[in-house]
């Protein structure tokens, strides 16, 4: 008999609350004993917000020491999934296992947790070792204990002292189990992998920049002692050298079980050992990553839609050939015959489905078809799959009249006032044409979002303008340049606080000024994905990540840019959406300046690889055939093919290998980290 489903409620930082419910497990009771297995196996779980379902009646399984992505479109509720398990909403999970939860946004409250000292007065290092409260707690016991034992005279309190003695010899046990006495080399270790820097190790945290203080949350999350480590978008703020780095440190996680959102198909694939695809409400599990997942689904696809067309032909055939059959010994009188095709028509209702087996063989009732069916074969289930995410841009910007490149920068310097002597560029040369592709790559802080800062200047948009401290930057006067900034969402956010009645639509119409009517507006949302209710009623505030993503870029768009720059545009999209963009942006006819640490992204738009080389194996025939099914790509292998450059110690420089060069560069980067 199943046990009562157990239910849970949480208020949801959107406004609503977060219900849980699932079948009470025998872990969830009261035990004496903690279990032995870290295993999480619930069922019948179900998972709202408001009153919409997330997830309805899934099996959550997550083996102990497995590491699993999980994926799934903007808005299906991976998020939510994590937090209601970090959060301890979801009833069954063994209540010995330890879970660790790192979000997408920082708690405000997080810098707070540190009882006794300010954290604005904590040095970086001593904020991570500090972190683990629990360990810290087991630390003060320990010298509690240790002290009391030397108070304690043995001769007149053997029993208290015994019992003191058998409790310190517990708590050093768990101290050893957390490592807590390496506890500051690992701190080290971690941020250094991090991208941190010795001298930033020692600085307090409060002088560190927004996108330090999530890597150093990701650091703490990384440093503390879990059953079960969450990582939201772990990649968000995080150079290649870093991501690499990351993505080692948590495939040598041999006993933590690891489950994983990401924007990073690179980064995903690295770590996946299991992909959970959350979709339609429910929980598909799948051995290996996400490129390999959509290739055996394609694959899968293609073969029985193949072998069910050959049968719909057959059985057509076989059913005129019956009938023919029927009618002739209907003629002639022949019983015998008209038994004979009755029996054929049977036969033929009862052998169309699958050919092959469970394993790949010739398909066996007893084996593959157990119990009662009303056919001797299983049905033909052709896998389905969600309508591709579109992104539809003005393909063609307005004409410039007279040639000429669209910038020209020649031996340009750049250094911040007082700082002359740290110039963040020297002697750039860089000429961007018409329709060219150009991909900037580099650690956080080589001056990448500085050198696009320079190429708009102080045009009409004024984003991050600036002007050159030596050398010259020639614009062509009737370019138009749109820039897509690491901020285009935190601004949107800003302004929807200012105006919380403000949607996408009226937002779009007032930044575009009279020259843009409803219809053009809707349209150009909607060719973004951005359609209906979600562009003209709910607030701009209200709206996802990714929303706000496409708000953004239509506000580039019109009139079509001839130089698009879009500086890690990809940080709030999912994996589909990312493909869309990615299409969208290979049939852009206008020029494209990439920042990016995405590799995925860098190979498909700036360097004109296809973006269906979905994992190891696919070969040329599987690729042109997926090509050849998606209407959008009809640029296909033609794609416009353009070139990766490195920003590096204030110099721009080719990689003559691309992006597969800069990989290289980044991998061995990497593997010095933490070491030092």
């Amino acid at each position: 008999m199943p046990r009562k489903a157990k239910e849970a409620t949480e208020y949801h930082p959107g406004g609503a609350h977060i219900t849980v419910t699932a079948q009470q497990s025998r872990y969830a009771l009261d035990a004496v004993d903690a279990p032995a297995s870290k295993e999480i196996l619930v069922k019948d779980l179900s998972i709202s917000v408001a009153d919409r379902e997330l997830l309805s009646h899934v099996t959550l399984h997550l083996v102990e020491g497995r590491h699993y992505v999980l994926v799934g479109r903007n808005g299906t509720g991976k998020s939510t999934l994590l937090r209601a398990i970090g959060d301890g909403l979801v009833p069954g999970i063994p209540w010995s296992t330890r879970i660790l939860l790192l979000g997408q946004t920082r708690d405000v409250e997080v810098e707070e947790r540190i009882e006794g000292m300010s954290v604005e007065e904590e040095t970086v290092l001593r904020y991570i070792v500090r972190s683990d409260r629990l360990e810290e707690k087991f630390a003060e016991s320990e010298a509690r204990l240790m002290q009391n034992e030397n108070e304690v005279d043995p001769a007149s309190l053997s029993e208290e002292t015994h019992a003191a003695a058998d409790l310190l010899l517990n708590v050093q046990s768990a101290l050893e189990m957390m490592d807590a006495s390496k506890a500051e080399a690992k701190a080290r270790q971690v941020l250094l992998g991090l991208g941190f820097k010795d001298g930033q190790i020692e600085k307090p945290v409060s002088e560190l920049s927004g996108g330090w203080k999530t890597r150093c949350d990701l650091a703490c999350a990384l440093c503390q002692y879990a059953d079960v480590l969450l990582l939201d978008e772990p990649t968000n703020f995080l150079d290649l050298p870093s991501i690499i780095w990351l993505q080692d440190y948590i495939r040598n996680l041999k006993d933590t079980t690891v489950l994983i959102t990401t924007h990073d198909r690179d980064f995903g694939d690295a770590v996946a050992e299991e992909l959970i695809v959350l979709r339609h409400q429910t929980l598909e599990t799948f051995k290996g990553n996400l490129s390999l997942y959509e290739r055996e689904r394609h694959k899968k696809a293609r073969y029985l839609t193949k072998m069910k067309d050959a049968q719909e032909k057959q059985k057509k055939h076989m059913e005129k050939t019956v009938a023919n059959n029927i009618k002739a010994a209907r003629e002639k009188g022949d019983d015998k015959k008209l038994k004979q095709a009755a029996s054929r028509k049977k036969k033929l209702d009862e052998r169309m489905g699958m050919e092959v087996g469970l394993k790949g063989g010739r398909f066996k009732l007893n084996r593959d078809l157990g119990g009662y069916h009303l056919s001797n074969r299983a049905e033909i289930d052709i896998p389905d799959f969600d309508p591709p995410v579109r992104m539809a841009f003005p393909r063609q910007p307005p004409d410039l009249r007279f040639p000429g490149s669209l910038v020209s920068m020649e031996k340009v310097c750049f250094a911040y006032p007082g700082r002359q002597k740290t110039p963040v560029l020297s002697d750039v040369n860089l000429t961007i044409h018409a329709g060219q592709r150009v991909g900037l790559a580099g650690l956080n802080g080589s001056g990448k979002t500085t050198l696009v800062s320079l190429m708009v200047g102080s045009g009409e948009e004024g984003i991050g303008g600036l002007a050159p401290t030596s050398g010259t930057i020639t614009r062509h006067p009737r370019a138009k340049f749109g820039r897509f900034s690491q901020q285009s969402v935190e601004e949107l956010s800003a302004i929807a606080g200012a105006n919380p009645q403000l949607t996408a639509l009226s937002h779009l119409r007032e930044h575009c000024g009279a020259d843009m009517d409803e219809k053009e507006a809707r349209q150009l949302l909607g060719g973004l994905g951005l359609q209906g209710q979600a562009a003209s009623e709910v607030p701009l505030g209200l709206l996802s990540g990714g929303q706000k993503v496409r708000v953004a870029l239509a506000k580039l768009l019109y009139p079509p840019p001839q130089l698009l720059i879009l500086d890690e545009v990809t940080t709030h999209l999912d994996a589909d959406s990312i493909l869309g963009l990615t299409l969208a942006l290979r049939e852009y006819d206008g020029a494209l300046v990439v920042i990016t640490h995405d590799r995925y992204f860098m190979r498909t738009v700036v360097e004109g690889e296809s973006p269906y080389r979905l994992a190891p194996g696919v070969v040329q025939a599987e690729e042109e055939e997926l090509e050849a099914e998606d209407s959008s790509s009809e640029e296909g292998p033609g794609a416009v093919v353009g070139r990766v450059y490195r920003v590096f110690r204030g110099q721009l420089r080719l990689l003559e290998g691309g992006m597969e060069r800069y990989e290289e560069i980044a991998s061995r980067a990497a593997a010095k980290l933490g070491k030092a």
